[in-house]
């Protein structure tokens, strides 16, 4: 087996335990998901009983970051913008869904943006 798709294997693990311990232990029935590549970071907020995306926020977008999208600077822009947009759309509470990626830098940024502007996770 080559080394890509080992670590493919254990990303896509990883992803699986963090997903079912936030399905296994929340209450919320939001989740704000995140997805982190090299030059932008995309969030969305979930509804796990109703299947759909509430709402989506991300560096990619006009408006929301000014220059490079792959920064802490961006990540702090979008959790403030998902924020106001789930709160716009009712959603006070949600569980951070961290997916593969550690807590630091850019999605510790996110998460604590987010909690800034008025969302419980």
């Amino acid at each position: 087996m080559s080394q890509i798709k080992r670590l493919q294997k254990r990303r896509v693990r990883r992803t699986y335990r963090v997903r079912n311990g936030i399905r296994r232990n929340s209450t919320s029935q939001y989740r704000l998901s995140i997805f982190r590549s090299n030059s932008h970071i995309y969030a969305q907020v979930i509804d796990d009983l109703g299947q759909r995306t509430v709402c989506a926020a991300s560096s990619a977008q006009k408006g929301v970051v000014e220059g490079g999208g792959g920064n802490v600077e961006a990540a702090k822009a979008v959790g403030k913008k998902i924020a106001e947009l789930a709160l716009a759309a009712d959603v006070k509470e949600a569980t951070f869904d961290r997916g593969p990626y550690q807590y630091h830098g850019r999605v510790a940024a996110l998460a604590d943006a987010a909690r800034e502007a008025g969302l419980k996770l």
